[in-house]
């Protein structure tokens, strides 16, 4: 492991799941979760961290579940280290800026996704049936523009494998009328308000995928939040439309894999120095365009 970078965890603490990225620890009727620089491709883990990773996500999600708990709440309890339990003290540094303290709620389990402008799935499908998800579209639009207004495109949540994109009225289908487009309304919401902030602070959110959770009978938000790996941003000054603008994310690391000539089978290829720093840069500039917060590699 590189010094620095966090790939796993291994608390005292009864392990309630372990993703791609977090690891995350029963606190009872609460949960810690903790944000690694694990770093997945094509549904595989990689062996490289990403410096810092864990802890822009962790920043962020906080940054935005603080600025929209106004439009709907969320799991968010604390961030700080004095709050962990007595049992993670020992490991409050290591902890520090890439835990959060959460409410534990019933996970829905599907993945609200809004986008704002026509790219990735979204446009092969656009390209194929002139609609997203059942949504149809104005005719002759490009790769990348914007969008008349966002659409929420809801997907399946898979273990494993790839998420399976269906429509609102699917979503109803399973969850109910009143609660499928409680999803939506929501999503919207938060997108709508979120687009408009980081336009202002030069950043161009194309779409965005969120997870809820009921906590009794409410509905709020869960998971992360508009992070560099549940959205899609842009720099407004490298946004063209009519091709796929470059982005704040691991896309970098997915056109070198794609160079590299991997069959995106396990194990995945180490990345080179170049193509970690260059990605743990990325995120970083994400957090400090959108938040001010600056965080040294």
């Amino acid at each position: 492991m590189a010094q620095g970078v966090m790939l796993q965890t291994d608390l005292p603490l009864p392990r309630f799941g372990t993703g791609k990225v977090r690891d995350t620890y029963d606190l009872g009727n609460r949960l810690l979760m903790v944000t690694t620089d694990r770093l997945s491709a094509y549904d595989v883990v990689l062996p490289n961290g990403i410096p810092s990773k864990g802890e822009v996500l962790t920043r962020l999600s906080a940054f935005w579940f603080a600025r929209t708990g106004d439009l709907i709440p969320n799991h968010l309890l604390s961030t700080d280290v004095a709050d962990l339990p007595d049992a993670a003290q020992p490991l409050r540094d290591q902890l520090a800026g890439r835990f959060m303290i959460v409410r534990k709620a019933k996970r829905i389990d599907f993945e609200c996704v809004v986008r704002g402008y026509l790219a990735g799935s979204a446009w092969g499908e656009y390209r194929e049936s002139g609609s997203v998800c059942g949504v149809r579209l104005p005719p002759g639009l490009r790769q990348a523009d914007e969008l008349p207004e966002p659409i929420f495109t809801p997907a399946t949540k898979a273990e494993s494998g790839h998420d399976q994109n269906i429509s609102l009225d699917e979503l109803k289908n399973h969850v109910g009328e009143d609660l499928g487009q409680a999803l939506a309304d929501a999503s919207i919401a938060v997108y709508t308000a979120a687009a408009a902030y980081a336009l202002d602070r030069g950043i161009i959110i194309a779409d965005t995928k969120m997870e809820f959770g009921l906590l009794g009978d409410r509905l709020i938000l869960i998971d992360e939040l508009l992070t560099p790996d549940s959205s899609r941003f842009w720099a407004v000054g490298d946004y063209q439309p009519g091709g796929s603008p470059p982005s704040f994310d691991k896309q970098f690391v997915r056109d070198w894999l794609e160079r590299s000539g991997w069959n995106k089978q396990p194990p995945a290829p180490a990345l080179p120095p170049d193509v970690v720093a260059g990605t743990s840069q990325r995120y970083l500039a994400a957090l400090e365009w959108l938040t001010g917060q600056a965080l040294a590699l």
